[in-house]
């Protein structure tokens, strides 16, 4: 069995890859499990600002892979039982992993995103899509619903009619449609420079202030005024004289004034 997750840290920033190219990257229990460990790895070491979340060969991820299911079937109460006091089994921490670290995550998608490898994406911060590649909720096509966080995930990014409609169609859209309806961040012909613009971009901002603000929005993106209000003072005052903002705070106090710097890709 190949690696199922190719892992690497270049300077400050993260690759992670789905690595089972030659099926499209499907979705199967052991890439389940790699995809999990890693974020794990991710999470304790502190010397990492950003993460970026991409697939090996020509595709981002088909989704489940339901031939392999079909041989084990004995597995499936494996991905859905929730241990302990966790709130998510195992396929929705696959792609809840994401969210859930402290550093950006952002996803460069390209061919296929399919079912579960489209939530998994929705898991990042940020995703660029390549114009041609192909996006479908797909699960409706075996007589599924969406359950990899997706009920979390689409709400803060599309309308619910959109979300319906997609998966109760399972539909095939592209990488400018799915910018259209606001899936994506942003589309590129070459995404991986752009996402590594991005990520350094980030990185040399102040790692708590980032941190603090991924925190700020997935905490407060749906909840009503007082509780984002309350959640907003409480995050600030944690920032508020810690060393990392009083130096972010006297360097860019010497610093030229900020330039407008339009973005390459769309």
């Amino acid at each position: 069995m190949s690696e199922r997750v190719l892992y690497k840290v270049e300077g400050d920033i993260a690759f992670v890859s789905l690595n089972r190219p030659k099926k499209y990257n499907g979705l199967d229990i052991a890439m389940f499990e790699a995809l999990v460990k890693t974020a794990k790895k991710i999470r304790k070491d502190r010397s990492i600002r950003a993460v970026i979340l991409s697939g090996e060969g020509k595709n981002f991820s088909s989704g489940l892979d339901i031939g392999d299911l079909k041989k084990n079937p004995l597995l499936i109460g494996k991905l859905l039982v929730k241990p302990g006091v966790r709130y998510t089994n195992l396929v929705q921490e696959a792609a809840w992993c994401w969210r859930e670290l402290p550093v950006p995550v952002i996803a460069i998608i390209q061919g296929k995103c399919y079912g579960g490898g489209l939530q998994i994406a929705l898991g990042a911060d940020f995703r660029i899509t390549k114009p041609d590649a192909e996006f479908s909720v797909l699960e409706v096509k075996w007589g599924l619903i969406p359950d990899m966080t997706c009920s979390v995930t689409f709400r803060e990014v599309i309308s619910i009619d959109l979300a319906k409609e997609l998966a109760m169609t399972g539909r095939l859209f592209s990488g400018v449609e799915a910018k259209e309806m606001g899936i994506v961040s942003y589309v590129s012909d070459d995404p991986m420079p752009d996402a590594l613009a991005l990520a350094q971009e980030i990185s040399a901002r102040s790692p708590d202030a980032v941190s603090a603000a991924k925190q700020l929005f997935n905490s407060t993106w749906v909840a009503d005024d007082k509780e984002a209000l309350n959640i907003e003072t409480k995050i600030q005052k944690k920032l508020l004289g810690r060393w990392n903002q009083i130096a972010a705070a006297s360097k860019n106090l010497m610093d030229k004034p900020l330039k407008y710097r339009k973005r390459k890709f769309g």
